[in-house]
């Protein structure tokens, strides 16, 4: 692979650096209204260094020109993402605010829709930036699927942890890896995630709706999940039996 002459590693380096450092001020402002203990500063401190880490690494792997304002967005969210994350943790000990949690968490969930028009406005769309937005909502996802089990019990990971599965799943099976059309369906049903365990979380309806509302979320997840698995696999087949066809014919001739 050709090495982009444009790559300005210190640059780069800069802007992760930024967004580690925003990590840390925004713990620091949380642990100051609410007198954050230690488990939700080292479990924000750890994801500030896993996220400094991971994405250092892979923008080191594709050498961008530059780190470009989608990327920003999604950092930002990221660091979001992160004081929900410090939040929730913290929750075992104690009751985060709920105007805290909804507050960051809706902001976090707002700006998904922004970082993809951003990125398609100024041109700078790129296989690293979609990577980077969906690990961030998966991540948010399961963060706020872990907080919601705290009262409605651990069927509830079933919706954080199934991307995880399936990426589990794609080492053993490598046809799961094949690239999915686009679909508006998978898109809605994704966004709806963050929503409707954001609404159960909040816990302002009765515990009863909260309950079909995360009923509601896991079975359009399984649905979509379902769809997609179905449709990887009956493409794998049909690729399968030409390849077949022509390994018979091979052996013939």
């Amino acid at each position: 692979m050709a090495l982009n002459n444009g790559y300005d590693a210190r640059l780069v380096q800069q802007e992760t650096a930024v967004g580690a450092g925003a990590q840390v001020l925004l713990l620091a402002l949380i642990g100051t209204a609410i007198g954050m203990g230690p488990a939700g500063w080292l479990t924000g401190l750890a994801f500030a260094i896993a996220t400094w880490a991971v994405l250092s690494r892979a923008l080191h792997r594709s050498r961008p020109r530059s780190f470009g304002p989608a990327n920003r967005v999604t950092l930002g969210r990221a660091v979001l993402v992160g004081g929900v994350t410090a939040l929730v943790a913290d929750s075992f000990q104690d009751s985060p605010p709920v105007s805290l949690f909804v507050g960051l968490t809706a902001v976090a969930l707002i700006l998904d829709g922004v970082d993809g028009k951003v990125a398609r406005r100024t041109g700078t769309s790129t296989a690293l930036g979609a990577r980077f937005d969906m690990e961030v909502d998966a991540f948010l996802i399961l963060v706020l699927s872990v907080y919601v089990s705290m009262t409605m019990g651990l069927w509830v990971l079933l919706i954080g942890g199934m991307r995880y599965v399936f990426v589990a799943a794609a080492r053993v099976w490598p046809w799961l890896t094949a690239p999915l059309p686009p679909s508006t369906a998978r898109k809605t049903v994704a966004a709806l995630q963050g929503v409707l365990l954001l609404t159960a979380g909040a816990a302002l309806l009765p515990h009863a709706v909260n309950v079909g509302v995360v009923v509601l979320a896991l079975g359009l997840l399984v649905w979509s999940f379902g769809r997609d698995v179905l449709w990887l696999w009956r493409t794998s087949r049909v690729a399968r039996v030409p390849a077949a066809h022509e390994v018979r014919e091979l052996v013939a001739g």
